[in-house]
């Protein structure tokens, strides 16, 4: 039996977590007001601007890779996984039931679609990147949701911009954020012991390739991408960087 104060430790350790899932809910509802105001122009431009630092992030985080092979192999193994299991259009139909929930049945196949790209775009950018993981172990084992905090300002700015634009289906990616960070801070202990520095890099650089497809297929819509295919590599490229440095090829 659960005693009442090993449920309290448990709500304690997702401090930042439930921080960020409240940032991300009062910038998508402050975005979703905002929105209304402003021009399509306008708002076509934000997603632009969205995209673009979204690519320039994605660079940097590969850019920390200390072996493009690992990033190459997860990618690949991972996309094979992800298409096999069809990832992007569990989370699809996933978004179009909430979407149906939520604006019933007399919504149009257009605004069913916003609803979707709005979820999928920023419950990605939301839980890909190190300080996801970082600060969610930091505040599992310590208590210390200084750098979610600090995350949670960030995706609390994003979250007004992309609702602005993108819609209602931003607020849903409070689900899968409260979902991945607070399952890692739960399992902070078992999580550290692996994730060491060039373990989170490779993991990092990882994301950087799928926030590159996120931007250039959903953001600035140059070519369709299935970016959330693409999911399983975050857990190939730990996998495989903590194999080779047990056996000796990586330090």
């Amino acid at each position: 039996m659960v005693q009442p104060w090993q449920r309290t430790r448990k709500i304690f350790i997702m401090t930042g977590t439930l921080l960020n899932v409240a940032a991300i809910i009062i910038g998508g509802t402050l975005g979703l007001l905002l929105g209304k105001r402003l021009p399509e122009r306008l708002r076509q431009t934000v997603v632009t601007g969205l995209g673009l630092f979204t690519l320039a992030y994605g660079v940097s985080m590969f850019l920390k890779n200390h072996n493009p092979l690992i990033s190459l192999g997860s990618i690949l193994l991972g996309a094979v996984l992800g298409e096999w299991w069809q990832i992007e259009q569990g989370l699809r139909r996933f978004g179009a039931w909430m979407e149906g929930k939520v604006q019933g049945s007399a919504s149009g196949d257009e605004s069913r679609e916003r609803f979707i790209r709005g979820f999928l775009t920023s419950s990605l950018v939301f839980v890909v990147g190190p300080m996801a993981i970082l600060g969610s172990i930091q505040d599992g084992l310590t208590g210390d949701f200084s750098l979610l905090a600090i995350k949670s300002i960030l995706d609390g700015f994003g979250a007004l911009a992309f609702a602005s634009s993108l819609g209602i289906g931003v607020l849903f990616s409070v689900i899968p954020t409260l979902i991945y960070q607070g399952t890692i801070s739960l399992l902070a202990i078992q999580v550290q012991t692996v994730a060491t520095t060039v373990v989170m890099d490779e993991m990092s650089a990882v994301g950087g390739i799928i926030l590159l497809g996120i931007a250039i297929g959903s953001l600035l819509e140059i070519k369709p991408i299935r970016a959330a295919n693409f999911i399983p590599a975050l857990i190939i490229s730990p996998l495989v960087t903590i194999l080779l440095a047990y056996l000796g090829w990586i330090k």
